[in-house]
């Protein structure tokens, strides 16, 4: 059979079972047993937790023990006068025993009748089968929600990644370690809270709709606000606001909430993401390096229960002392070039050409340096290490290093290959941050969409006086891929962003 004859087979199979699902809601709803106008059901166990209280039992022994489960139906066995079937709720599966001489006649004809995915609720006795599968002999059967289509495994799997991400809810139903990646999602963001907490943090709220999106080097998305005539964009960053706390007294804050980016998208971005911005008054950026391991191996451990983490081909110890290098330092190592020996940005440059590194007119020796970063030391970066002092022309928000002004104190955590954090002794001079300033409007002006514009009440905040403080911003999405060992961002959101589908 050819391939078009197949697929045109495949979908009148389809059709027809389409068809016998909806004729059987219809005699339900005829009968006057419509399941959808059913409104709640007394659950009250699950799977797992059965499975934890009775494991004890032994084959052929009942519990005693009534409870009611509700959840999809994902097999069915009928066996003539007692079947088998799996339910399926949120905390995993169980069998189910139902047998026509316990329900009765019409009752077990009404169940012969479901179909696979059907969301139904179960009265019954835990007991062990004489095969040794904990079970429940059910005593009442109820349709709660009939399923009109038919799960995708009865036809081709649902492997295509591009549908799987465009039906999560499907994926979710079908893929169990997809379930299991975002039960893991929820327990990191459970422990960084409780972790920040237990450190005196205090976690607050800031707008998403802005003047001025500024705090990180990106496009940001631009919108119109009716009420007020006025253009606004949606936040990139957390930090200019968070600042204003500190400003404010409040001394260790963060906040967890989605920043959005006019960007590309592969398999470490997405436009809009999950960013986690802390602040602490009165620390430098050591502290937040001390800070920040800490917070990792306590998340790895609480979740995963081991600081040793299985990523790709390679075992991610976060149990270590993370190691420390300057970005000087690691160009040095991994490119043979010391940048302290450079003089300025047009010897930088002619260096750039003889490597083959592009790089724009606009660009400065400290440019050309993080270029050179990026080309020659980021892959080599597997165990955690925190890369150091960046150039100034690339960190507009962060405090220089007094005895290297053209460098900042700043670092970025990698974990194999990738950025997993961004932070800084914060620059709280209001003199030097409005001629940073000044340097991003100029960036701007030469045609740069990542720069930043001057925010006249950050520098209003500056000047009432913000204390020494250290600033870092993390990506809850990488570290979810990084303790899940998920390949893709879009593996650890619920609803990554997607082309719209021809109508």
């Amino acid at each position: 059979m050819s391939e078009t004859n197949r697929a045109s087979a495949q979908e009148q199979d389809l059709n027809e079972l389409l068809q016998i699902r909806r004729d059987k809601l219809a005699q339900l709803q005829e009968a006057g047993q419509d399941p959808f106008r059913l409104t709640s059901y007394p659950v009250d166990n699950h799977a797992a937790p059965i499975r934890e209280k009775y494991a004890a039992l032994e084959p052929e022994q009942d519990s005693g023990d009534q409870v009611c489960v509700a959840g999809r139906m994902m097999s069915k066995r009928v066996m003539g006068k007692a079947s088998f079937a799996d339910l399926q709720d949120k905390s995993g599966s169980i069998q189910l025993y139902v047998r026509r001489d316990l329900i009765g006649d019409e009752a077990y004809a009404a169940f012969k009748k479901l179909d696979i995915g059907d969301l139904i609720g179960v009265k019954g006795e835990v007991f062990r089968t004489k095969k040794g599968e904990l079970s429940v002999k059910a005593s009442e059967v109820t349709l709660l929600s009939k399923s009109l289509k038919p799960l995708p495994e009865k036809f081709h799997g649902l492997t295509d990644t591009d549908t799987r991400y465009r039906q999560r809810y499907v994926d979710l139903i079908v893929n169990p370690e997809v379930r299991d990646t975002f039960i893991k999602r929820s327990a990191i963001l459970r422990e960084i809270r409780n972790f920040l907490d237990s450190q005196g943090f205090m976690e607050v709220e800031t707008p998403m709709l802005v003047s001025n999106a500024g705090g990180a080097a990106a496009r940001p998305f631009e919108t119109h606000y009716n009420a007020l005539d006025e253009d606004v964009k949606l936040r990139i960053s957390l930090e200019l606001y968070l600042k204003r706390l500190i400003v404010g007294g409040l001394e260790r804050v963060y906040e967890i909430g989605r920043v959005f980016r006019n960007e590309g998208v592969d398999t470490r971005h997405n436009p809009e993401f999950t960013l986690m911005e802390l602040y602490q008054a009165y620390t430098d950026y050591h502290g937040m390096m001390d800070l920040t391991e800490n917070l990792f191996r306590h998340v790895a451990q609480k979740v995963c229960g081991t600081t040793l983490i299985p990523y790709a081909e390679a075992m991610i110890d976060l149990g270590k002392p993370f190691a420390r290098m300057t970005m000087v330092d690691a160009v040095k190592k991994y490119a043979g070039v010391d940048f302290d020996q450079i003089p300025d940005t047009e010897a930088a440059k002619k260096l750039a050409d003889e490597k083959g590194i592009h790089y724009e007119a606009r660009h400065t020796k400290g440019d050309i340096l993080n270029l050179f970063f990026e080309e020659y030391v980021e892959e080599h970066l597997i165990q955690p290490i925190f890369i150091m002092d960046h150039p100034v022309e690339i960190s507009p928000l962060t405090k220089r290093k007094p005895d290297k002004p053209e460098y900042v104190e700043r670092f970025e955590l990698f974990i194999y290959g990738r950025e997993m954090c961004n932070a800084y002794s914060e620059l709280n001079d209001p003199i030097d941050q409005r001629k940073r300033f000044a340097e991003q409007e100029k960036l701007l002006a030469q045609g740069d969409e990542e720069a930043n514009h001057t925010d006249e009440d950050f520098l209003n905040a500056l000047e009432i006086g913000m204390p020494p403080t250290g600033g870092i911003g993390y990506g809850i999405d990488r570290l979810v891929m990084l303790l899940t060992n998920s390949a893709s961002i879009r593996d650890v959101l619920l609803f990554p962003t997607m082309k719209t589908l021809d109508k």
